[in-house]
C-alpha cells in the first residue's frame, strides 16, 4: 500500500506531490455537467468571454478535487477510512483551462480515535498552486486514517 498509516503520517510532515495535472475544457465541462452546475462561467464560453475574466473560470470544486486527488497517493491510498469534513477552504485565485495545478499537503494534527482504537484522526493541509506559483486552493481536511495492524507472531 502506499498510503501511510495512522503512526507514520508525523505532525509537521510535508508532501510535494508529483505529478501535477493539467486542466481541460473537457474536464471542466464534465465535471460541471455531471454536478448539475449550470453556472455560465464554467460552461458558456461567449458569456465568459465577457465577464471580467474574459475566459472560462473552471469549477472551484473540481480544483479541490484535483488537489485531494493528487494528494491520494503519497498519503491515503489504501489506508484511509474516510473524510470527516473539510474546513477553511478558500479560493484565492481562479483557475483556467490549461492551468496546471500542483499540490502540497502538510500533516497538522493527529489524534487517536476515541470510539475506534484501530483508527486514527488525522488534519490535513492541503494546497494548490497553478503554474505561475499562484495559490488556487487551501483547505483543512480531516481523514480518518487506519492503525498499523499488529505484528503477528506464530
Amino acid at each position: 500500500m502506499a498510503g501511510k498509516y495512522f503512526e507514520e503520517l508525523e505532525v509537521g510532515a510535508v508532501f510535494e506531490h508529483q505529478p501535477g495535472r493539467t486542466v481541460t475544457e473537457t474536464d471542466n465541462l464534465l465535471f460541471s455537467t455531471m454536478s448539475m452546475n449550470p453556472q455560465p462561467l464554467h460552461v458558456d464560453a461567449e458569456f465568459a468571454r465577457n465577464s471580467q475574466f474574459g475566459q472560462i473560470l473552471v469549477n472551484s470544486l473540481f480544483t479541490l478535487a484535483v488537489v485531494i486527488g493528487l494528494s491520494v497517493g503519497e498519503t491515503t491510498l489504501g489506508t484511509t477510512v474516510g473524510n470527516l469534513g473539510f474546513d477553511e477552504t478558500r479560493f484565492p485565485n481562479p483557475v483556467f483551462i490549461g492551468d496546471t495545478i500542483y499540490a502540497r499537503t502538510v500533516v497538522k494534527a493527529r489524534r487517536e480515535s476515541k470510539s475506534r482504537p484501530d483508527w486514527g484522526i488525522v488534519t490535513f493541509e492541503h494546497q494548490g498552486v497553478n503554474q505561475r506559483g499562484e495559490v488556487v486552493v487551501s483547505c483543512l481536511r480531516n481523514g480518518m486514517m487506519l492503525r498499523k495492524p499488529a505484528a503477528s507472531g506464530a
